[in-house]
């Protein structure tokens, strides 16, 4: 959430990061809310001061033994009217917090101005494309060859779009998953957390899924809770009205969840198998941060999630993401892009965000600032580290061979008891 001081400061500024995101916000009339709000407060405040004032005359006029009628029937109107007030208070405060919670992230003035993925800025580029000796297949024909993915039968589970893992395709999911929560907290210096995987409103709302994305979400039926859409939301909400004291800052956390997503009406061509899925595991990295350290510590933790695909040695590029592709609470983001052979394109594996102190103020977490004692809001980033349904795509389309088999990452051997490829059972 911004800073209510900020938008009225910064109203164009506020209206330009609105064009620039092609998102509609009428700050017009946020900002009318905020006047009336301040000329509401302002008024209660003098008519309080009134009644004090009055109340002490009524006991002034007790001790001279005079008639305080008319002053005790001014205290009681002057109450019915701050009562009034305050009722309508409440109600434009209620308006303006709704309104406020539509208002997106700033973007940096380094991300790109454009409508979408086209603006996008590839940053940088890693690896290899592998060359084949023959066509290579996509993900759903090696899965298929291996026996290792079975999408028919998730559906008379659940649904269209869920995957279900079998033999060494549920293992390679497991082992990809401990591979990463062991580097991040053995080498990278992470704490693991292991997080509810349902949350409520508040929650949601803090880290800003809501109420903006209420629709791509999976809500409970009898319950105001959500299955999470990511461990950034349970995360990040943990230290949710806390104070951090400056010395212990960073606070820097990963966790391994399912992460479920409606993605209501984004289906369609690209989209089969893996690519885009409404239930996938995920291993999360989390960051609580000083201000002045935010964009440093975002480059250490699109460092931590590159390295993640620099050791399964899947070609990937690293992309700016533009302000009309940026995500609603993010004031900058890098998407880590890896390479599919058999697709023949590149695929979004982690994005990595800074929201500076956007989810922090919702969530209200702050740090005391050392030596002066004084109460700050901390910046909040986090990023996939990485994301496994597309990485397991990426690795089985780059470790393809003629006969159909997979070979298997080095890195990812020892959690596969030492075997070196997949092949059919």
């Amino acid at each position: 959430m911004l800073d209510i001081k900020f938008v009225r400061s910064s109203a164009e500024l506020v209206r330009k990061s609105l064009q620039d995101r092609g998102m509609e916000g009428d700050v017009d009339v946020l900002l009318e809310l905020d006047n009336q709000r301040r000329r509401l407060l302002s008024e209660a405040e003098a008519l309080r001061h009134r009644k004090n004032i009055t109340s002490v005359q009524i006991g002034e006029l007790i001790r001279k033994g005079e008639d305080p009628k008319a002053r005790i029937r001014e205290v009681k109107a002057t109450a019915l009217r701050v009562k009034e007030i305050d009722s309508r208070i409440a109600e434009v405060e209620d308006k303006l917090s709704g309104l406020m919670l539509t208002i997106p992230n700033i973007p940096h003035p380094s991300v790109p101005v454009g409508p979408g993925p086209s603006a996008n800025r590839v940053v940088r580029n890693w690896g290899k494309i592998p060359a084949f000796d023959f066509k290579p297949w996509a993900h759903l024909e090696i899965t298929q060859g291996l026996d290792i993915l079975d999408f028919p039968r998730a559906s008379k589970v659940v649904g269209s779009n869920f995957p279900l893992y079998k033999g060494q395709g549920a293992r390679l999911e497991r082992a990809l998953i401990n591979f990463m929560v062991d580097l991040h907290t053995k080498k990278h210096g992470y704490t693991e957390i292991s997080p509810p995987f349902i949350v409520n409103r508040s929650s949601m709302t803090a880290t800003g899924q809501l109420p903006k994305l209420e629709e791509d979400m999976y809500r409970l039926k009898d319950d105001d809770y959500f299955l999470i859409p990511t461990a950034e939301v349970p995360v990040t909400n943990i230290h949710q009205n806390e104070i951090f004291e400056e010395d212990d800052l960073p606070v820097c956390y990963t966790a391994y969840t399912p992460c479920f997503r409606r993605e209501a009406g984004s289906y369609g061509k690209g989209t089969k198998g893996l690519t885009r899925v409404h239930q996938f595991d995920k291993v999360e990295l989390v960051k609580f941060v000083r201000p002045q350290d935010s964009y440093e510590e975002l480059e250490g933790l699109l460092a931590d999630a590159e390295e993640v695909m620099q050791l399964l040695g899947i070609p990937y590029r690293v992309s700016l993401l533009c302000t009309g592709d940026l995500s609603f609470a993010a004031s900058i983001c890098y998407d880590i892009e890896g390479w599919a052979p058999g697709a023949e394109a590149y695929l979004e594996i982690s994005s990595c965000s800074n929201f500076e102190d956007f989810q922090a103020r919702r969530a209200n977490i702050r740090y005391r600032e050392k030596g002066s004692k004084k109460l700050a809001f901390v910046h909040t980033l986090n990023g996939s580290g990485v994301a496994l349904a597309r990485t397991v795509v990426a690795l089985l389309e780059n470790y393809q061979q003629r006969d159909g088999s997979v070979v298997i990452p080095a890195v990812l051997r020892p959690y596969m008891d030492g075997k070196e490829r997949i092949t059919k059972d």
